[in-house]
This record gives structure tokens, sequence and C-alpha cells, in this order.
């Protein structure tokens, strides 16, 4: 496995930073890479439109906050791994979530290895509440964010922003991520409504008042506020837990990924145009990914994938016996996850065989 020193200067005609793959190519969260894949690649040679959809793109610039030097080197293998988070903040349209307490945390965290070929990937699910060790930081303002050595993975957007987030998952990992990108509340709902929903059945009744979610069991066509109620709720099945909530997401995503295919935007110039000025407005990319182009060019080789095409887990995690609300990696398994990513390899069942579950497997199908 070759390996280089750092990624050199941005690529700004395929937004891609590893070595281009061979002919074949090809998650609140997942979500928005699979509806930008599908909207986006058919609409970015028109003048007008194209102006338009750039001037909806807000980024994020990671590598100017990150140092180099104090980064995992970049594995020329072909791959790609992307950092997806859904955010949970309150502020604007949010605000009927619940109160704005001055800093959004990272609701949701999934890392997306797209193997070489982009043909097949892996998910890795990490539950906000586990308890790792946080790197110090330098949030938006350049101030200096001070490390912690025992922190929930969420803190981390919350202290020091998407830069911080990014940073602790390649502590984490050892793993350099080449691309970010974030999905906030509102945006996740108008997404799906654009959609025209997303069809799941529910094999046990699903009741979360916190979520705003009552479906009894049987199959529904979500809409977005519906989707959002599914994919936050814990406490209206299985154990109560992330870890359930993350089964119940992991769900979502693969019936969001088959609906995102079969929506016939090519067929219908208004659909794809209302579909690609949503997704534009929901997501925040990072600085690579910052134009209808760039964007097109990475969604493009992301549409062979199929729900079957994406392996997802959870990180491999035990409940903390200090406190049950909390989880801590299991160090062995975990390490076999990054390992098997890092060398573009599938992951072994044997690295998820003996972590906590969240009882919430098959709810949702």
């Amino acid at each position: 496995m070759a390996e280089q020193g750092s990624k050199t200067s941005r690529i700004r005609a395929t937004g891609r930073r590893r070595r281009q793959p061979g002919k074949g190519r090809r998650a609140l969260t997942v979500a928005a890479w699979s509806a930008a894949g599908v909207v986006l690649v058919g609409g970015c040679g028109l003048g007008y439109a194209y102006f338009t959809l750039n001037g909806n793109i807000d980024s994020v610039d990671i590598n100017a906050q990150l140092r180099d030097d104090d980064r995992p080197q970049n594995v020329d293998n072909g791959s790609m791994d992307i950092l997806v988070l859904g955010s949970d903040t309150r502020s604007g349209a949010n605000g009927e979530y619940g109160r704005d307490e001055g800093a959004a945390r990272s609701d949701t965290a999934m890392i997306l290895h797209l193997y070489e070929g982009h043909k097949k990937a892996s998910v890795v699910s990490v539950p906000r509440d586990t308890i790792i060790e946080r790197p110090d930081c330098t949030d938006k303002t350049g101030a200096n964010v001070p490390g912690r050595r025992k922190a929930m993975f969420n803190t981390a957007y919350e202290v020091g922003g998407p830069a911080c987030a990014v940073k602790t998952v390649e502590k984490m990992s050892g793993i350099r991520m080449d691309h970010y990108i974030e999905v906030d509340f509102t945006g996740f709902k108008k997404l799906i409504d654009e959609l025209g929903g997303v069809e799941i059945t529910t094999t046990k009744p699903i009741t979360d008042r916190s979520s705003r979610l009552d479906l009894p069991a049987g199959t529904h066509t979500l809409g977005g506020e519906q989707a959002l109620g599914l994919v936050r709720t814990r406490k209206g099945v299985g154990d109560g837990s992330d870890l359930g909530r993350i089964q119940l997401q992991q769900a979502f995503m693969k019936a969001f990924i088959e609906q995102a295919k079969s929506v016939g935007v090519f067929t219908s110039p208004k659909k794809l145009w209302d579909l690609a000025d949503t997704a534009t407005k929901a997501i925040t990319p990072d600085s690579e990914l910052d134009s209808v182009k760039e964007l097109a060019d990475f969604a493009g080789g992301l549409k062979q994938l199929g729900a079957d095409d994406v392996h997802m887990i959870t990180l491999p995690v035990q409940y903390d016996p200090a406190n049950l609300n909390r989880v801590i990696p299991l160090k062995a398994q975990s390490q076999q996850v990054w390992a098997a990513l890092k060398a573009d390899r599938p992951i072994p069942a044997s690295a998820t065989a003996d972590a906590a579950k969240g009882q919430a497997d098959g709810v949702v199908r």
C-alpha cells in the first residue's frame, strides 16, 4: 500500500484528493451525499441554474483550520473517506425542536468509506455519547480549544466546530478525511419532502414524544417531519439508547438511498431543479465541494451505489460501567475497523461480534 506525505493543492475539477479510480466508479447525513448525487449530476451545465445553485452553497474550509503535519498521511489507494455530520443546532428554523443553548453538537456522525472503484462503501456510525480523547483544536475564530482526555464525541463539534470534529475523527481512526458534509434538522426535512417521502416498514409501533413520532406497525411513506422524528428517536424503541437510534438511522438510510435512485429527476426538469435547489441549500460541504461542478463530479462517483452496496456498522463499543448512558470504544475491535478501512478492505465481522447492541435491529426495514 503506497503512501504519500500530504495532500497537494486542491483539485477544483473533481473535488477528489485521492488517486483517480478506474473506469468503473461510483449519509443526516448520508442523506446529503445520496441526494446530491442524484440531483446534481445532470444540472451543472445550465448557466443560470449553475450560478443560482452555486449561490445556495455555504461551505467550511477545514484545511485552513488544521495543520497538515498534524493530520494522518493520505493513503493513495483510490479510496475516499468522508465525515458526514447531522447537526442538532436549534438556531433559526431549527428552534422549534428545542431551546437554542448557544452551541450545536453533532447529533449524528457517520464516516463514509468509498472503496477503490467506488462501487462499494462502508459506513461507520459513531455514537454521540462515545467517550473519547478529544485533541486540542482551533475554532473558527482562531481561538485555541484545549483537548480533554475523557469527553463525549459530540462535544468536539460543540467546542470547535467542523474542523475539530474532523480532527477528532482523524485522531480516533488514524485515517485522513477527504471531505466533510453537514446537514441540519431543517435541511434534512426539506430534502425528504422534496424527494416525495421515503417508504419504510415498521415491525412494531414506535412512539416517542421527544421526537414527535407516533408510527403504528406497518408500511409508511414518511415525509420530512416524520423522517426526522424517526432518525432522532431513541426512547421509543429498543433499550432507549443511542445505539438503538443508530440502528433506526441506518435502516432509514438504506431506504433513502433506494428512494433517491428511483426518483425520475432526469425525465422532469422541474423535479431536477427543485431537488438540486433543496439539496444545495440543505448541506454544508467542505471548501473542496463548494460549487455545483465539484459536487456534481463528486456525486457522479456515488450514483452506482445501491443499498446492498453499502455496509453499515456502529463503532464497536461497550456501555461505560461508570455511566450506562455513555459508551466507550472497544479498543482492539475498533482498531480492526480502522485498519480495514485504511487498507481499503471490508470490515471483518469479528470487529463487531462482541460489541454492545441497541436492540432496535429489524424494527425498521
